[in-house]
């Protein structure tokens, strides 16, 4: 439980917060949930998986959020001919010395954007998930420490399949969640349009070329690297309950058990449930969880942990159905908010996959 003698503390943390998601919206437009699955990640040490559509701005919003808080960022286009060495690094023999000295690669970075992951081979899929998971990578004979904080932001297309390598269920689990991004509503589509419009051309050399989102980009970061550490401090310091926590255990368990699901949610399932709802408390100023933040992060957690039957799928099911229906069985029956408006996690995601 955070303590009065770190109100002070947490008041910062909360304005730190508040200023990131404010310069965030000065670039992005909407896109609200997908700014707090990325603060969820970076407060507790977790990768992110973003499906969706090209042009939903998943590089901007990578990019905003870096310069936001004085991070390091790196892009890596993934493509069939990808090798390891582009991604690690390599040892480079110097003709002069007759010597190897090592090149390291771009994932020595804090926030490093992997589009496309599904596009590469698996092995250079699996190298990158490894050092995801064991924070360091190995060149030669030799082992570097990757920065810290460390996040991978990976997308996938999920139109175009053709030439891909879908990531197998084991490699899928090693990010913390998987978040499917929608189409911009009317109204917010509506703004993008008029904020293009405004952004005019820029002068270069002896000639001009438009000016595009990332021309706006302000390099002065809000916070700092140190104001970042105290913000994954104090999501250890959030309260969960017996109760809250039997919850997640249960709702785990029932995938396991469920007829319709081949495969069940693993245990790293539960330990993002509890991480993720720990931060997410922390974001909306409370140092307690909720029943709402199980319920919120839910789908972005489980469902690209689970796979149906396949008379599951012949019967028209899809995993965000049967999720819901375990949620509902548990208890997590979506309340109405003070919109008036249900708060259950179905509402924050329009589409779904078979996932």
């Amino acid at each position: 439980m955070i303590t009065s003698s770190s109100t002070a503390s947490k008041d910062r943390t909360i304005q730190f917060i508040a200023d990131v998601r404010r310069r965030i919206a000065t670039v992005v437009v909407g896109q609200d949930v997908v700014v707090e699955r990325m603060l969820i990640a970076l407060f507790t040490g977790g990768h992110l998986l973003l499906q969706g559509v090209p042009g939903l701005a998943k590089t901007l919003l990578v990019a905003v959020l870096s310069r936001t808080i004085d991070l390091k960022f790196a892009r890596i286009q993934f493509t069939i001919d990808l090798l390891l060495s582009d991604i690690l690094g390599s040892e480079i023999l110097d003709q002069r010395t007759n010597e190897f000295r090592t090149h390291l690669g771009p994932i020595f970075t804090n926030l490093l954007l992997t589009d496309e992951i599904n596009r590469a081979a698996p092995k250079v899929q699996s190298a990158l998930l490894e050092a995801m998971q064991e924070r360091r990578v190995t060149i030669g004979k030799e082992a570097f420490k990757l920065p810290a904080p460390f996040l991978v932001i990976a997308t996938q297309n999920p139109v175009e399949q053709s030439g891909t390598f879908e990531l197998p269920e084991a490699q899928l689990d090693r990010f913390m969640f998987c978040h499917r991004l929608d189409y911009p509503t009317v109204a917010e589509e509506r703004e993008v349009l008029k904020r293009n419009m405004k952004l005019g051309i820029r002068r270069e050399d002896q000639g001009a070329i438009a000016r595009t989102e990332f021309d706006v980009l302000e390099n002065e970061p809000v916070g700092s690297a140190e104001e970042l550490i105290q913000a994954m401090e104090l999501v250890h310091d959030v309260h969960v309950s017996d109760t809250f926590l039997e919850h997640v255990v249960e709702i785990v368990n029932r995938t396991r058990r469920h007829p319709s699901i081949e495969l069940g949610a693993s245990p790293r399932a539960g330990i993002a449930l509890i991480k993720g709802s720990r931060a997410r408390a922390l974001i909306h100023g409370r140092d307690y969880v909720i029943p709402e933040d199980l319920f919120a992060l839910a789908e972005d957690v489980m469902l690209h942990r689970m796979r149906l039957t396949y008379e599951a799928l012949a019967e028209g099911k899809t995993g965000a159905g049967v999720l819901q229906g375990l949620l509902h069985k548990i208890g997590a029956v979506a309340s109405p908010g003070a919109n008036g408006k249900r708060e259950g996690a179905s509402e924050r995601h329009r589409t779904h996959g078979t996932r």
